[in-house]
């Protein structure tokens, strides 16, 4: 997000580093790593999402708007990268978490209230507010925190730790959701109890010391636009290297695919409940509430599993560039099996490789950051994690209307294949080498 952020120091033999191992975890869990934790839980208590496609379904809306809704999502998001990262320099990176999560919690009370497509854009808006404000500020919150403390090379231990218990708790989240659709019968309550979560992440964020919100500029007009073009300049300078931009863009590949398909799992899992001859007495919301909150359940502690073990995993390759490319390579496999396992009536089947993809994001999200992290410019950290949030904010956007137009056409299942088997062919490019 700033250039004048100083968050990692790199080696000079950064290239050597890819030929290395990773040092063992040597990290403290300090009262910080615990808020860290913290902050990851209540985030991902977000009740609603186990929950979002099911409720566009109900609310009559085709799945060409549901894609067009997530599409104006990413691209706000993207839009608003940019400004919300020099703002963050100005205010200081606790009080921009602070706005991020209001702008969240208007969203939830905008959707809780929504009848019409017109009020739902509007709370994807908000929603997009809260991501580019937080997106990005949070990850350099917590690289700062490892370079005062001396632990930068615990990068992918530390940041798995943190990201395991947002995994939890987006499994506490699929199982209190479940239970509060199963009761009260319907989608829209659970918005309204999102947003006490994030009331007390609010609160928490605000405890964090005043040592992590970085170098604060003045919030003068003139300060902005200094601020704004030397971020443009180290941003250009850094990104006109292949090697990075290859990096970037492998990374942030398989996170907009992943971020534009994750929540159809939802309807492959509803597909199920119902098939199944159980239940029977009760409605299908009610019978849906019980399987997606289990299956999220697992999913989310499977998920925590893989974060915390993704820097164990890593130590066992020579080049951090290997796992990112096969793991992208089998997430995008998963993809195209799971879509015709659907499309040929075996939904369980479909839904395990579904599944798969879940937990390869977990695993190689980590070790990607790490990559990143150690091929860049040290003094442009976070405008590259925002700048990586970006690219896969752009390729969400394209995805999303575009499996919601095939789906319309020819299916959902169809649709999750064909975009997985596009990604495929493109997958060569981005392929990344293991340097000299």
């Amino acid at each position: 997000m700033s250039a004048t952020i100083s968050l990692i120091h790199v080696p000079s033999s950064i290239k050597k580093r890819n030929f290395e191992p990773m040092t063992k975890q040597a990290f403290i869990k300090d009262k910080q790593y615990y808020k860290f934790c913290a902050y990851g839980f209540l985030k991902n208590l977000r009740l609603f999402e186990p929950f979002l496609i099911l409720f566009f379904l109900e609310a009559g809306l085709s799945f060409l708007e549901i894609g067009l809704l997530y599409s104006v999502r990413e691209i706000m998001r993207n839009l608003l990268e940019m400004p919300a990262g020099i703002l963050a320099d100005s205010l200081g990176r606790r009080r921009t978490m602070i706005s991020s999560f209001v702008f969240y919690i208007i969203s939830f009370i905008t959707f809780y209230y929504s009848h019409s497509y017109h009020f739902f854009m509007t709370a994807m808006v908000f929603y997009a507010l809260g991501d580019a404000f937080r997106t990005g500020t949070h990850k350099a919150m917590i690289f700062d925190y490892l370079k005062i403390k001396g632990w930068h090379d615990q990068k992918v231990h530390y940041y798995g730790h943190t990201r395991s218990w947002s995994q939890l708790g987006s499994a506490s989240s699929a199982l209190i959701a479940g239970a509060l659709v199963f009761f009260s019968g319907e989608f829209r309550l659970i918005f309204i109890f999102s947003t006490i979560p994030y009331v007390l992440d609010l609160i928490n964020i605000a405890t964090y010391p005043k040592a992590l919100d970085g170098n604060r500029a003045k919030l003068s007009k003139k300060e902005l636009l200094q601020s704004f073009w030397v971020v443009m300049k180290d941003f250009w300078e850094s990104f006109s290297r292949m090697k990075t931009l290859k990096a970037l863009v492998n990374l942030s590949m398989h996170s907009g695919f992943y971020r534009s398909i994750k929540d159809y799992l939802q309807e492959f899992i509803k597909v199920m409940a119902l098939s199944l001859p159980l239940m029977l007495a009760y409605t299908e919301n009610q019978r849906a509430a019980v399987l997606v909150g289990i299956v999220y359940f697992f999913i989310f502690l499977l998920s925590s599993r893989a974060s915390r073990y993704s820097g164990k995993f890593a130590n066992k390759f020579k080049h951090l560039s290997t796992p990112l490319n096969f793991s992208m390579l089998l997430s995008l496999c998963f993809g195209v099996l799971s879509g015709l396992f659907y499309a040929n009536g075996y939904t369980g089947v479909s839904i395990l490789f579904f599944v798969g993809v879940f937990l390869i994001q977990n695993l190689r999200m980590p070790i990607g950051i790490s990559y990143v992290t150690e091929i860049i410019n040290k003094d442009i950290l976070a405008t590259v994690l925002s700048a990586e949030s970006q690219t896969h904010s752009i390729i969400a956007a394209v995805l999303a209307p575009l499996i919601g137009y095939l789906a319309d056409a020819y299916g959902l299942g169809y649709a999750l294949a064909g975009v997985s088997g596009l990604l495929l062919i493109l997958l060569p490019f981005v392929w990344l080498g293991r340097g000299k």
